[in-house]
C-alpha cells in the first residue's frame, strides 16, 4: 500500500515538473516573437471562426465574408443567447423600403469572457407583418447592399473601443473584460445610400421609443447611443438564466486572467492560452455557438474547424 502511494506521489511530482517546464517553454515561446507575426497569426487562427484581430486597440471583430452570414437572423438567436452565456441588450429596428422588410439590430453586453457590441444588417425577402417579425429568418445583406457603419462601446469607468467599416455585420469584443450590460454605452452611426431608406430606418428607430432628442440625422447619416437595458422584457426563467450565466461569466473571465497571468498584453494573453489550452482558445472564438445548431437544422455546414468542437 505505502508502495503504490508512493508511486502516485512520484507520478504527481512528475507532472507537476512536466506541466511547468511545458509552461515556461511557451512563455519563452510567447516572448521571442514579434508583435507583427503575434498579430498575423492571432488573425490566422481567428479567421476559420469568421473573426480577425486587430493588433493596435486588442479586440476581434468579424469578417465580411464570416461563415455566420449563410445562418442569418432569426428572432430565437436572441431568445437562446442566455442559455450560451451571452448575457446582452438588444435593440432590433424593423422598418420597410423597397418591397422588403429590414432588420437592423444592435447587440451590447457579455459574450463568455468577452465584452462586446454588434451591429448587424439582414432583411427579409418580401414584406412581413409585425406579427411576423418574431417567426421570419431575415438573410444577411449582399455586398453591395451593406452600409458604412461605426460603433464605439464605452463603459462606467469610460475605457472604449471603437470599430468602422462597411459591413453587414460589425462587431468588437474585448477578451478579459467582464461587463454589465446595462453599464454599457452603445454609440452608433450608420449611412444609408439614399433619403427613403434613412427615413424608413429613422421612422422604425422611433418606434423603437427612442426620442428626437436622442437622435442625430446629419446628411444621410443617422447616430444615436444605446444605453438603457431592456433585461425587464424577459420572463422570470430568462432572467434567473441571464444571472446564472453572468455569475459563470464572471467566474470564467478570472479563471483566464489568472491562467494567463505571465502576460498583460492581449495577444499575448491569447497566444499563450492557444499554446497552453487549445481547446480553451477555441471556446473563446466561439461567440455565437447558436449558429452552430441552426447549421443542423437548415443543413448547411459551417468550417470543419468550428465543428469539431463541443460546446461549453
Amino acid at each position: 500500500m505505502y508502495y503504490a502511494l508512493f508511486i502516485l506521489l512520484f507520478l504527481a511530482l512528475l507532472c507537476m515538473i512536466l506541466f511547468h517546464c511545458r509552461r515556461k517553454k511557451i512563455i519563452c515561446r510567447v516572448c521571442c516573437m514579434d508583435k507583427c507575426r503575434k498579430c498575423l497569426l492571432l488573425s490566422e487562427l481567428a479567421r476559420p471562426f469568421g473573426y480577425t484581430y486587430h493588433c493596435r486597440r486588442g479586440f476581434f471583430s468579424s469578417t465580411q465574408d464570416a461563415w455566420q452570414k449563410t445562418a442569418g437572423y432569426t428572432w430565437l438567436y436572441d431568445y437562446m443567447a442566455s442559455r450560451f452565456q451571452m448575457v446582452i441588450d438588444t435593440l432590433p429596428v424593423y422598418f420597410d423600403y423597397q418591397g422588403k422588410t429590414w432588420l437592423i439590430e444592435f447587440w451590447k453586453g457579455q459574450y463568455g469572457i468577452s465584452t462586446g457590441a454588434e451591429i448587424g444588417i439582414y432583411h427579409a425577402d418580401r414584406l412581413l407583418t409585425k406579427a411576423e417579425y418574431k417567426t421570419a429568418l431575415f438573410h444577411a445583406v449582399e455586398d453591395e447592399e451593406m452600409l458604412p457603419c461605426t460603433l464605439r462601446l464605452c463603459n462606467m469607468t469610460e475605457e472604449c473601443v471603437q470599430n468602422s467599416d462597411r459591413h453587414w455585420w460589425l462587431t468588437a469584443f474585448l477578451p478579459g473584460r467582464f461587463s454589465k450590460p446595462s453599464d454599457l454605452y452603445l454609440t452608433v452611426s450608420l449611412c444609408f445610400p439614399d433619403g427613403e431608406m434613412r427615413d424608413a430606418f429613422y421612422g422604425g428607430l422611433r418606434d423603437t421609443g427612442c426620442t428626437v432628442e436622442d437622435l442625430t440625422v446629419q446628411g444621410l447619416c443617422v447616430s444615436f447611443t444605446y444605453h438603457l437595458s431592456n433585461e425587464e422584457d424577459f420572463g422570470i426563467l430568462t432572467r434567473l438564466r441571464r444571472r446564472r450565466s453572468q455569475r459563470l461569466n464572471r467566474i470564467f473571465c478570472k479563471l483566464y486572467l489568472w491562467v494567463t497571468r505571465p502576460f498583460k498584453c492581449t495577444e499575448d494573453r491569447i497566444l499563450y492560452l492557444y499554446y497552453y489550452f487549445p481547446t480553451a482558445f477555441r471556446k473563446l472564438l466561439r461567440l455565437h455557438r447558436f449558429h452552430r445548431r441552426l447549421h443542423k437544422k437548415n443543413g448547411s455546414t459551417p468550417p470543419k474547424y468550428c465543428r469539431k468542437e463541443k460546446f461549453l
